[in-house]
């Protein structure tokens, strides 16, 4: 019989090859690409770092667009001004011209710039392929140099009120910003923040908000589980009754607790002042530790119930016969929970311990709509940090470099809950 080329073993490997790829492709590789956008200062708020750019260039559609708008107001400008300074716009206007009379002297980038300006008196979009074009480092600085000149010039005319066109000094300072460099700053966004004061306040936060409330969710869940997986008249009425706030959207939820909390018409605010457990009603999203308080109340209410039903589920394996044989031999109820359901419970507990605890340290929606990070960023966590640093401030490569930050910070966690609860939660079983 012919021997097969592949043992059983080999075969075996082979077959998880495509699992290993499609793990690598789902969850490595965005980690991958933000640390790799982490490396550049890449910003949609300006025109010249809104992708990687590891070489010099020029946009050309920027170029065109303000260029010809240079030109005509610096002829304008310069018809009207004092001799002194026309002679200084006569002599930028030349500067522009050398610029423009340099890139018209490569082939590829006249071909492009004239394909641009058609484009662009159409009214039709530029292409993406026509939109930048590569320079060479000396053509480049040369370039820089020019326009940094031009746009210095403008801007101290304008401070003088030496300009009648108000125009010109922003024109300048545009026609600077359509030279692209390489905006590789390595590992430069992790040094600024490992000074940056507001990322460990933050991290703070974040633990802060993750320990307590995990914490309170665990001991309350596992009452819970307790409590309805016991026989009693409605359990299953009671059961619908408890998953009700985990059911509930979490925008939702948290717009409801923000209605409550408010600090003139809340309900439970004023309930919270009336049995004294803050001063004012106000004090609540409007302090740190009310707001933080607040934040953790309804996190506790909202996602008790998915602790509860993991531990249910873990409680429901657990066979009677054990605390029958427990009850012969005269043990209380108390050594029960101790020597039977807590041990028997331990996977159940890491498993709901290791999804609470990750879940709760992403939080992002229930504090971003409840307290938005405020006050003051008080209440503000890294992931809230994260989105703000990349959408509101449109800094990509800093916000990269904080998602990262935030994988570090969630494959830690993962790894201390698996390395000393030492339960088998992704054991092959070679251990055993």
């Amino acid at each position: 019989m012919k021997k097969p080329l592949l043992d059983e073993k080999r075969m075996g490997a082979l077959l998880l090859f495509p699992s290993l790829i499609t793990i690598l492709v789902i969850a490595i590789w965005p980690v991958l690409r933000s640390f790799w956008i982490s490396l550049h200062d890449v910003r949609l708020n300006n025109p010249t770092k809104t992708q990687v750019h590891a070489d010099y260039g020029i946009n050309l559609e920027k170029f065109s667009e303000v260029y010809p708008v240079l030109k005509r107001n610096l002829d304008a400008a310069a018809g009207e001004a004092e001799p002194d300074v026309k002679q200084e716009l006569t002599a930028l206007k030349e500067r522009a011209e050398k610029v423009n009379g340099r890139l018209m002297n490569d082939p590829d980038i006249a071909r492009k710039l004239e394909q641009v300006d058609e484009l662009l008196l159409e009214g039709d979009p530029v292409p993406e392929e026509l939109r930048t074009a590569t320079l060479t480092k000396e053509t480049a600085d040369e370039i820089m140099a020019d326009l940094k000149e031009i746009r210095d010039v403008l801007s101290r005319l304008a401070e003088e009120k030496k300009l009648k066109d108000d125009t010109l000094s922003g024109l300048g300072r545009g026609l600077s910003e359509s030279v692209i460099e390489p905006n590789f700053v390595g590992l430069g966004y992790y040094v600024k923040l490992i000074k940056d004061k507001r990322m460990w306040d933050a991290l703070e936060n974040t633990f802060v908000f993750t320990v307590i409330s995990v914490s309170l969710e665990l001991i309350l869940g596992l009452a819970i589980a307790i409590f309805i997986n016991r026989k009693f008249f409605g359990r299953g009425m009671v059961r619908a009754a408890v998953l009700v706030p985990w059911a509930i959207p979490t925008v939702i939820s948290a717009l409801m607790w923000k209605f409550m909390f408010d600090g003139q018409n809340g309900i439970v605010a004023k309930w919270f002042e009336t049995i004294g457990l803050v001063s004012d009603m106000g004090e609540l999203l409007t302090t740190k530790f009310g707001s933080m308080f607040a934040i953790i109340f309804a996190d506790v209410w909202k996602t008790t119930p998915f602790m509860a039903l993991l531990l249910l589920a873990g409680l429901q394996t657990i066979p009677r016969s054990l605390y029958e044989a427990a009850d012969v031999d005269g043990a209380s109820k108390l050594r029960q929970f101790i020597h039977i359901t807590l041990p028997m419970l331990k996977s159940t507990i890491l498993v709901a311990l290791l999804f609470r605890t990750l879940d709760a340290f992403r939080i992002f929606d229930l504090v971003y709509v409840l307290t938005g990070g405020g006050p003051a960023n008080a209440t503000e966590t890294i992931s809230i940090y994260a989105y703000k640093t990349m959408f509101a401030q449109m800094n990509f490569g800093e916000g990269s470099a904080l998602s990262v930050v935030v994988f570090l910070c969630v494959a830690l966690i993962s790894g201390v809950f698996v390395k000393l609860l030492g339960a088998d939660l992704i054991s092959d079983g070679r251990g055993k």
